[in-house]
C-alpha cells in the first residue's frame, strides 16, 4: 500500500472543512486548497474552531492541543503547486463532471507518481472522473456523510480502473479518520454504480413519495395527514422530511437517477411545481409546511390513509437486493451497517429476512397501482436468496 503522510483537501466548503478537520485529528499533514484566499482563510478558521471545541471537551487525547494540530495545516489557491508533495487528495468541489475531471487531471499531471485522487462525490461515476487523468488506477471514491466529524459512515468506492492498492490504501486512510459520535464505519463499495450503497438503497423510496404527493394533491388531502399516516414510526413524517432535506435536492437527485437507473425516478407534478415556485422547504421558509418561525408544529390528529410505511421498507429491501445482485456490496450486513452509520436508521434486511415474501407481494401491487415497474421485486428478493449473503 501507498504510505499516506500528507493529504490535500480540495474544495473547502462545509464538507471539505469536515474532511480536513478529521484528517488533521488523525495526524495527517493537510493542505487546504480552493480558488480564493477568502475561501481557504475561512476554512482554516472554521477548522480551528472545530478542533478547539473538541479540545474543550477533552477529545484530543492527553497532551495534544488544538494549536499543535493546526501547525500541520497549510493553505493554497494553486492546485498544481499544492499537490507537488502530497500523497492523497480528497476533493469536495461542485458536483459537475467536467470540473471533477479537470481537477483530477491537474492533480495527476502535477503530483508525485504515487498520488491518489479520491472523490467525495455522492453521485458521479468514479470511473468517468479518472478516465482521462493519465492514472485511472490511482482514482477512487471516498464518500463522507454530513457533518463529517459526527456521521460514522464513509463509503470507499472502487472504480472500474481502480487498483487494489489504491482501494486498500483508501480504506486504511478512511479507517484512521476519527468520528466524534461512535466508531467510524467503512463500507467497501466494490462496483462503481449510481448512488453507491446508502444513497442508492434509499433513492427509490422517492418514486413512491412522488406518487403519494401527487395523489394527495389530486384528492385535496392536506399534507399534514400524510405525516399523520406515518405517526410516530418516523422521527419526521414524509412531507416534513422532504422540506428538511430540500425539495430542490430531491428534484435534482430524482433527475439524476432518472438518467442513470430508470425514468421512473423523474420528479412528480407536486415536486416540479414547488421547485418552479422556489418553495424549497426549510431553506426558503416554505415548502409543504411553513418554516418561517422554525420547525412547524404539524397536526397529526387525522390520517390520510394513503401512505404505508411498510411499502417503504419493502422498497428498501428490494433495492438492497439489487445492490447485492450487481456486486456493489459483498453482503447484506455491510448494507445494513452502512445505512445505520450513514442515516442513523436501521437497514431493511433484519426485518426483511422474515417478511420478504409478503413484501414482494406488496411491491407487485404497488407497481401495478403506480405504473412504476422499477418498484417490482427483483429475483433475489422474491426468492429470499439474499438471506444466504450475509457477508
Amino acid at each position: 500500500m501507498v504510505e499516506i503522510k500528507k493529504i490535500a483537501c480540495l474544495g473547502v466548503g462545509l464538507m471539505g472543512q469536515g474532511i480536513a478537520q478529521v484528517s488533521l485529528m488523525a495526524g495527517y499533514d493537510v493542505v487546504l486548497v480552493d480558488i480564493k484566499d477568502e475561501f481557504v482563510d475561512n476554512a482554516y478558521e472554521g477548522i480551528n474552531a472545530g478542533i478547539k471545541k473538541v479540545e474543550s471537551k477533552g477529545g484530543l487525547g492527553e497532551g495534544v492541543t488544538s494549536a499543535d494540530i493546526m501547525t500541520k495545516c497549510s493553505k493554497s489557491i494553486d492546485l498544481a503547486s499544492a499537490v507537488k508533495e502530497v500523497d492523497m487528495i480528497i476533493e469536495a468541489v461542485i458536483e459537475k463532471m467536467e470540473v471533477k475531471k479537470a481537477v483530477c487531471k491537474t492533480t495527476m499531471d502535477n503530483g508525485p507518481d504515487h498520488i491518489i485522487f479520491a472523490s467525495n462525490t455522492s453521485t458521479m461515476s468514479i470511473t468517468e472522473i479518472g478516465k482521462d487523468s493519465g492514472k485511472p488506477a490511482q482514482v477512487c471514491g471516498i464518500h463522507f456523510f454530513n457533518p463529517v466529524p459526527l456521521m460514522r459512515c464513509i463509503e470507499v468506492i472502487k472504480g472500474a480502473s481502480t487498483s487494489d492498492e489504491t482501494f486498500n490504501t483508501a480504506i486504511e486512510v478512511a479507517g484512521r479518520l476519527p468520528c466524534l459520535r461512535g466508531k467510524r464505519y467503512i463500507a467497501p463499495v466494490l462496483k462503481d454504480r449510481p448512488g453507491f450503497i446508502v444513497n442508492r438503497m434509499n433513492a427509490p423510496v422517492q418514486i413512491y413519495m412522488n406518487y403519494i404527493f401527487d395523489k394527495a394533491a389530486e384528492q385535496g388531502i392536506p399534507w399534514e395527514q400524510i405525516d399523520a399516516d406515518a405517526g410516530d414510526l418516523m422521527p419526521m413524517g414524509p412531507t416534513e422530511l422532504a422540506d428538511y432535506v430540500g425539495l430542490d435536492t430531491m428534484f435534482h437527485v430524482g433527475n439524476y437517477y432518472a438518467e442513470t437507473l430508470s425514468p421512473d425516478f423523474k420528479p412528480g407534478k407536486v415536486l416540479i411545481k414547488m421547485v418552479d415556485e422556489c418553495n424549497l422547504g426549510r431553506k426558503t421558509g416554505k415548502g409543504f409546511h411553513d418554516w418561517s418561525q422554525g420547525r412547524p408544529k404539524i397536526d397529526k390528529s387525522k390520517k390520510a390513509g394513503i401512505f404505508n410505511l411498510e411499502n417503504t421498507m419493502a422498497i428498501l429491501l428490494n433495492e438492497g437486493c439489487r445492490i447485492l445482485e450487481e456486486g456493489v456490496a459483498s453482503g447484506f450486513k455491510i448494507i445494513d451497517d452502512a445505512n445505520m452509520a450513514g442515516m442513523n436508521t436501521p437497514g431493511p434486511f433484519g426485518a426483511g429476512k422474515k417478511n420478504y415474501a409478503q413484501w414482494a407481494e406488496l411491491l407487485e401491487k404497488l407497481a401495478d397501482e403506480t405504473g412504476k415497474d422499477y418498484l417490482r421485486p427483483c429475483e433475489l428478493m422474491k426468492s429470499g436468496g439474499f438471506t444466504k449473503m450475509r457477508k
